[in-house]
């Protein structure tokens, strides 16, 4: 699946937790386009008319145009009579007879990636609980845009293959690297993508011996941060699990290696060819 598939894929489940929190009839939103000065609209959600799909919102104009120039949630309580607007959408605004409108913009590493909409059918105030919520949704949405995005620029690292097996910042990148990667495997929607890190994590390792140690996917996770150089509490941060859990995972791979502490752990998985 494309990266824009995925991303689409992202709005699209965006928008309907949106609705559901909020109770807004209609959501609709897109990407920005890249190279281009425009959003298009490709996601709709509670829409009665085909109105507003493949619409091009250029940067600046109507609503949607507004919060991209402005990087800010932007939001009117009569969209053809707001005068904090352009009007060049009015048309398939009215034809979708939508009133209130929100807009808020999906921001990735100070570039607006896509916009969400919100509307209502009738001329009145959106309050601050369906504003936040929005904002919500759109953070969802920036989230796993990241994620797709540094588990690309992983993949392209990884790709090179493992580095020498000697010490030195070569050899701790790529162990830093193993371990940025089976922490963001999870994250991942697109299957597809999720095999391939994986795929990519064995890339940066030697081939195991057969019949060795099987550690758990979690087990693996925790040791490869703690080979990274990772305490405890950033291990769970990175893995978005509690401490105790990692300390857990920690003690069965200890049991399972026969070793005694972290750094024993850490050797006996390097020699099993299940660390870099």
């Amino acid at each position: 699946m494309a990266a824009e598939a995925v991303a689409a894929a992202e709005i699209h489940g965006a928008l309907a937790r949106l609705r559901h929190a909020t109770g807004l009839p209609v959501a609709f939103g897109g990407l920005v386009e890249p190279g281009r000065p425009h959003i298009r609209i490709s996601e709709l959600s509670g829409t009665a008319t085909p109105a507003l799909r493949s619409l091009a919102v250029t940067r600046g104009a109507g609503l949607g145009g507004r919060a991209v120039a402005l990087a800010r949630p932007c939001a009117v309580p009569d969209y053809s009579r707001s005068r904090q607007i352009s009007h060049e959408y009015d048309a398939p605004v009215a034809a979708e007879g939508i009133r209130a409108v929100l807009a808020v913009p999906v921001v990735v590493r100070r570039r607006v990636r896509a916009v969400l909409y919100g509307a209502l059918r009738s001329a009145r105030p959106l309050g601050d609980r369906t504003l936040d919520a929005a904002v919500t949704a759109a953070r969802d949405v920036e989230q796993a845009l990241v994620a797709g995005d540094e588990a690309r620029e992983l993949l392209a690292a990884a790709r090179t293959g493992p580095a020498p097996a000697g010490p030195g910042a070569a050899r701790e990148q790529v162990r830093e690297a193993h371990a940025a990667l089976r922490a963001l495997a999870p994250r991942i929607p697109d299957p597809a993508l999720r095999a391939e890190l994986l795929a990519a994590c064995a890339l940066l390792t030697t081939p195991p011996r057969a019949g060795g140690v099987t550690l758990a996917p979690r087990e693996l996770d925790v040791l490869s941060w703690v080979a990274a150089g990772a305490t405890n509490a950033t291990v769970a941060e990175r893995l978005g699990i509690g401490p105790e859990t990692v300390k857990s995972y920690l003690r069965s791979a200890m049991r399972k290696l026969g070793a005694h502490t972290r750094g024993e752990a850490v050797s006996a998985a390097r020699g099993a060819g299940l660390l870099p």
